[in-house]
């Protein structure tokens, strides 16, 4: 089975077209350094839960939609490898250097280790 880091991110309605561009790059970076899936969703059927939520974890805005993604890897280990590599992408820190379209500080992300994996 692969390793998942998963992500939210709250980006605003009016900078979806940038945020495509930007992880279309950021996509061929990663892919570029080994990781094996680069998948980027928009929100399409997300609903404000009572309790909790997609859009109550990231705090959206009524201007903002919510961004499911995540890149898969051959193990952690291959993770940290290719992370490594992909941090100190010359491409990337010039893609860190211009504003980015959405909030940084309400993104949530993290590493996951598959428990059940299915396929057709």
């Amino acid at each position: 089975m692969a390793y998942i880091d998963g992500f939210l991110v709250p980006v605003p309605k009016a900078k979806i077209a940038d945020y495509r561009k930007m992880a279309r790059k950021a996509g061929k970076i990663w892919i570029e350094h080994g990781a094996l899936l680069f998948t980027e969703c928009l929100e399409d059927d997300v609903k404000q839960g009572k309790w909790t939520s997609f859009p109550q974890a990231v705090k959206r805005k009524p201007d903002e939609v919510v961004m499911f993604s995540w890149i898969a890897f051959k193990s952690r280990k291959d993770r940290d490898r290719v992370n490594a590599k992909v941090m100190t992408d010359p491409r990337l820190a010039k893609m860190m250097t211009t504003k980015a379209p959405f909030d940084g500080k309400r993104m949530i992300f993290g590493g996951f280790k598959p428990i059940v994996e299915l396929s057709r």
